[in-house]
């Protein structure tokens, strides 16, 4: 017997709203772990709609690279259009 993959199960709960991570499941295929997912995560309608995605393929920002990675770039004004010129037929913005 082949051990089954681990997938990583997100649900979205209501239609407009991201979707949450919920669980894991167990699967030989991704068909069978949206099937599991549905049975274990959403048997009472918690859900509009399923990610299973698996653990293997995820990767993660560490909590050490907190500051260099998600530090604010004011020094890069060019990340920011306040200084450009609008054309007239984009007044609106």
């Amino acid at each position: 017997m082949s051990e089954w993959t681990l997938f990583e199960v997100f649900v979205r709960s209501k239609h407009g709203l991201n979707h949450k991570h919920v669980g894991s499941v167990h699967a030989a295929d991704p068909t069978m772990a949206i099937e599991t997912a549905r049975e274990l995560y959403t048997r009472r309608s918690e859900g509009v709609s399923l990610w299973v995605v698996p653990s293997a393929l995820i990767t993660a920002s560490s909590p050490d690279e907190k500051d260099p990675l998600f530090d604010p770039a004011d020094d890069k004004v060019y990340r920011h259009a306040s200084f450009y010129e609008l054309p007239a037929e984009v007044g609106h913005m």
